[in-house]
This record gives structure tokens, C-alpha cells and sequence, in this order.
């Protein structure tokens, strides 16, 4: 099954992007929720290139790795990876309201779908407030 999760960004597709694909941005607005963050991320942002984002719970209690490699990269517009034995894609338009970014992914038998959905656009929403106010 796959979920899907979306925002609009107001601001050029090239910043967009670049915030979506270097660590020290992703570090910045990758997580669910205020008690949350991430502490180390890793880019090699190109077809079999590797990725990476250590997600931590700030009081220290819990944390966890996100890694996975690259399958196709088109600049400004489609980044698609696999993790473990799932994958997901990431696409980016321009609209007149400024970028697009729709994150599809395939669910995880673990989690129910709505705390996926939840979490996944939670972070998302917090991609979108972190580009817009830079």
C-alpha cells in the first residue's frame, strides 16, 4: 500500500531542493515533533549514492537510523530511493503558489497507516516552515 503526503512551499524550486538535499538543512527540519530531532544526516545524491539521518528523541530516550540509496535522481524535479525493502518517491513542481512537493511511499506492516500519514506530513510540515522562513 502506498501513502502519500504533500505541501506547497512559497519559494524557487531551486531552494526548495536544496534545503530537500543537503544534511546540515535536513538536520534542521527533519522530524514528527518538537521532541524529536536529527542529529547527524548523509547525502550522496545520485543514482546508488547512499543516504542517511540519525532521528534522536531529544531527552535521549529512543533514537533511530533512516538510510537507504538513491535509484533516480532528476535535479529539481524527482528523487526516488529504497530503504530496507520499501521505497519511496519524492516529487517536486512548480504551481503558481510555489513548489510542490508530494512524498509517496510504500506503508510498513508495523505502524498503522494513519500514524504513518501523521508523521510522515508532520515532517513534511516542518520542511515546509523551515524553507519558508529562511
Amino acid at each position: 500500500m502506498k501513502i502519500t503526503v504533500e505541501t506547497t512551499v512559497a519559494a524557487p524550486i531551486g531552494k526548495v531542493w536544496h534545503a530537500y538535499t543537503t544534511p546540515e538543512d535536513i538536520k534542521q527540519w527533519n522530524a514528527a515533533s518538537p521532541d524529536w530531532h536529527t542529529t547527524a544526516a548523509a547525502v550522496d545524491l545520485r543514482v546508488g549514492g547512499a543516504f542517511s539521518s540519525r532521528m534522536e528523541a531529544k531527552d535521549g530516550s529512543m533514537g533511530f537510523d533512516f538510510a537507504g540509496t538513491y535509484t533516480q535522481v532528476i535535479e529539481n524535479q524527482l528523487i526516488e530511493y529504497a530503504f530496507g525493502d520499501r521505497t519511496a518517491q519524492v516529487e517536486f513542481s512548480e504551481t503558481p503558489d510555489g513548489v510542490l512537493v508530494r512524498v509517496s511511499f510504500e506503508a510498513e506492516t508495523l505502524y498503522p497507516v494513519e500514524q504513518q500519514q501523521q508523521g510522515w506530513q508532520s515532517i513534511l510540515n516542518n520542511f515546509k516552515k523551515y524553507v519558508e522562513t529562511q
